[in-house]
């Protein structure tokens, strides 16, 4: 971390896990950009004035851990690569620090707008326990049951959440990134990368929006999943997300 980041993450006002409940936004438009660690710094900053900070038991990094699932054909993967507008990601999210655990089915339509569907499982090993099977028949939109599917990639990461003081819009920073391919054995530390993700629900005014052009970080999509495998899956197929890859790279090279 940062020797910096702490104190100006100290600065912001907080809001409790309880009070962000009712913007949730499940059902939400996002906007993804990338940063560097020197430009976190900057944003953070300014954006005291206007935004609160997610504070759980005093918390406000929290430690997330997921793990990806596709087919043997990584059709999800390549459904992102190949630029369907329908598609969809199956993963398990672990909240490290309440040691909570979900499964979830991430949806995004030919509007661009992104629904999240999950049940709560009992721990990372109890899918079929948990009724996982069944959720998955429910509310896939592809031909693909849970034993079609196999873990392909996990990722680590430390998230802060900002919300606008007029509770319109939620903001994740994640850092720290790193990934652990299942089917290579490859890791790959994003040392200095910064997905920002800005959601919310239709075209509200977005008071980040005006931070991240005065500072020139610009929009720029961000699979966790896509990314990760892209990076650790030797002979995937990637071509497509080489100019991403390229603009990731040179930031993480920033930190050597």
């Amino acid at each position: 971390m940062l020797t910096s980041l702490q104190p100006i993450i100290d600065g912001f006002a907080p809001i409790t896990l309880e009070e962000m409940s009712c913007i949730r936004l499940m059902n939400r438009i996002d906007s993804k950009y990338l940063a560097s660690e020197s430009q976190l710094l900057k944003l953070l900053e300014l954006a005291q004035k206007d935004y609160l900070i997610q504070s759980i038991d005093g918390i406000r990094q929290s430690e997330y851990r997921t793990l990806y699932f596709d087919d043997r054909d990584n059709i999800m993967y390549l459904n992102h690569h190949n630029g369907r507008l329908t598609r969809q990601k199956v993963r398990i999210r672990t909240y490290v620090d309440t040691d909570d655990n979900f499964f979830e089915v991430k949806l995004k339509n030919n509007h661009g707008r992104t629904k999240k569907k999950r049940i709560h499982l009992t721990g990372a090993d109890t899918l079929l326990q948990d009724g996982a099977a069944e959720f998955l028949d429910e509310h896939t939109m592809l031909p693909m049951h849970l034993s079609d599917l196999s873990p392909k990639i996990g990722n680590h990461f430390r998230r802060i959440t900002l919300v606008n003081k007029a509770r319109t819009e939620r903001l994740t920073i994640d850092r720290e990134l790193s990934f652990h391919n299942l089917e290579s054995g490859i890791d790959r530390d994003m040392d200095n990368l910064v997905v920002i993700e800005v959601k919310r629900d239709g075209n509200t005014y977005s008071p980040i929006q005006d931070l991240l052009r005065e500072l020139r970080i610009f929009r720029s999509g961000f699979s966790k999943y896509c990314i990760g495998m892209a990076l650790t899956m030797p002979g995937i197929k990637r071509n497509l997300f080489n100019e991403r890859l390229r603009k990731i790279e040179k930031i993480t090279a920033k930190c050597l």
